[in-house]
């Protein structure tokens, strides 16, 4: 009987068991890039944690509407109610306007995304398409008593909202710590106490980025932003929100505080953080020079990088590890993840290849061996998305594979309904689940060109009896993860 998918909610800090508002259907909210700059790994690896939980869910069967908002207003650049707006600072740099910014960065980040195979969204909704909506939500929380305005501002009354409320249960924070922070910072800003956090903030007559409200001119608070609008196409309460580790507090925290403040109900059921990236055991950061992007990786136009990698196998790599662990990068790691994945699509080539063969002695060892296989692997991913384990158990059913694709085991040898349960289980999980399938056509062609070549001079320099070039061309494709076999119906090749 299969296992019944749990998720590690960090609000309550255990797996529960997954159990959706109005099954079959299901509300997914992840938080999107602010587009003002290239998406680095860090984000990458978020949006492909929540790919894979919008693909599992949907394999299992269930209805998902999946929510990524692009953040293009609002998101200052000390990540809370203080300095510029990331995006005005990344167009006066570029000397463009906000919205060409805008433009840029959210093709350059979905070109990313689709060469990491991830899918788009059900919606993607921007934060400047839904002004409205977040003035409305702002005057729901003033009417019932949450917010206050000053000088063309608007904040949410922290302090008030714990009256009734808890606030800081998500992220872990203490309270009684924020409280002596206020007492230190009191008559530093117009606000009444300096955890309150802005709703609608006050521009200056030179912003670029501007809108009217019943305030006086002004734009969104970014926390504001993601409530407005995973509550217009999820909600008032749905089911998974996701993002980073980082965004636990304030951004998180604050959505939460938001939703009960404005419609008396908790936004969200089950929240998910993925964990942060490391680079050779250390955090990520432009001043340390080891943060690199997505592109870098690609083409390995980064010092410390020992050579590029191809998209499918980082996101190999990052498959190999949960998502709420911690990921250090490295070359070492890498080029090893690199090797796996080469494994595991071989396999599937050669999976793609067996045609089943009644004509072979029963196995029922063998038989029961790729069932229990066919059912570790989603007992594994029902285990809070644990693609770790899940990699694990595909590398046990590619020896299987590979075992029926030399003859060491007569597929016949099972029954054809495990052979079928085996080719549709490994093929799920690696094309529709992990979709880890995904190759440059252009690189596809060119490797099989040279491929061609290269064994024709082989074939050449055997009809010549010129062995020791043919053994010199097998063992240098060898060092290459190259292998070469000759049989009667001529030489093939595969990765290894």
């Amino acid at each position: 009987m299969p296992s019944e998918l749990k998720i590690y909610n960090t609000l309550s800090r255990e797996k529960e068991v997954f159990k959706p508002l109005n099954a079959p259907f299901v509300g997914l909210y992840a938080c999107g890039p602010t587009v003002y700059n290239e998406v680095h790994l860090g984000n990458l690896r978020t949006f492909t944690t929540f790919d894979v939980v919008y693909r599992y869910l949907t394999h299992l069967g269930y209805k998902v509407r999946y929510v990524r908002n692009i953040t293009d207003a609002g998101h200052l650049t000390d990540d809370g109610d203080g300095g510029d707006s990331k995006i005005e600072e990344r167009a006066k740099l570029e000397q463009l306007e906000p919205m060409e910014i805008v433009q840029k960065y959210t093709t350059s980040f979905h070109e990313v995304c689709d060469i990491f195979n991830l899918l788009p969204p059900s919606i993607e909704p921007t934060a400047t398409g839904h002004i409205v909506e977040q003035i409305e939500m702002v005057k729901r929380i003033l009417a019932r008593g949450y917010a206050y305005e000053i000088n063309g501002s608007v904040y949410f009354d922290v302090k008030k909202y714990m009256e009734t409320h808890p606030y800081g249960q998500l992220s872990g924070r203490n309270v009684d710590d924020l409280l002596e922070v206020t007492r230190e910072l009191s008559g530093t800003s117009d606000k009444k106490n300096s955890y309150d956090f802005a709703l609608w903030i006050k521009t200056p007559d030179n912003a670029l980025q501007k809108w009217p409200s019943p305030w006086g001119e002004g734009c969104p608070g970014w926390h504001l932003e993601c409530s407005a609008m995973s509550g217009k196409y999820l909600g008032h309460q749905f089911d998974i929100h996701g993002g980073g580790m980082d965004l636990k507090f304030p951004h998180h925290e604050c959505e939460i505080a938001q939703g009960v403040g404005a419609d008396g109900v908790v936004p969200v059921r089950y929240w998910m953080h993925a964990n942060m990236l490391t680079v050779n055991g250390e955090k990520m950061s432009k001043s340390k020079g080891n943060s690199f992007l997505p592109k870098e990786l690609f083409a390995g136009e980064h010092k410390l990088l020992e050579k590029a990698y191809a998209p499918m196998a980082v996101k190999f790599f990052m498959m190999q590890s949960h998502y709420r662990s911690t990921l250090d990068f490295s070359n070492e790691a890498l080029q090893a993840a690199e090797k796996g994945y080469a494994k595991l699509i071989n396999a599937y080539s050669n999976l793609q290849s067996l045609v089943y063969s009644t004509a072979a002695q029963k196995n029922e060892a063998e038989d029961k061996e790729i069932n229990d296989l066919c059912e570790q692997i989603y007992d594994k991913m029902n285990d809070d998305f644990n693609t770790a384990e899940v990699t694990a158990v595909l590398f046990e059913m590619s020896k299987k594979i590979n075992s029926f694709k030399e003859g060491h085991i007569a597929i016949g040898s099972i029954a054809e309904a495990t052979f079928k349960r085996l080719k549709d289980t490994f093929t799920a999980f690696i094309k529709d689940i992990l979709a880890i399938d995904k190759a440059d056509a252009q690189d596809d062609n060119t490797a099989e060109g040279l491929m061609d070549l290269i064994l024709a001079l082989r074939k050449d320099a055997r009809d010549k009896k010129d062995f020791a070039t043919s053994d010199k061309i097998r063992d240098a494709l060898l060092q290459l993860n190259i292998q070469v076999k000759d049989g009667k119906e001529g030489t093939t090749w595969s990765k290894n």
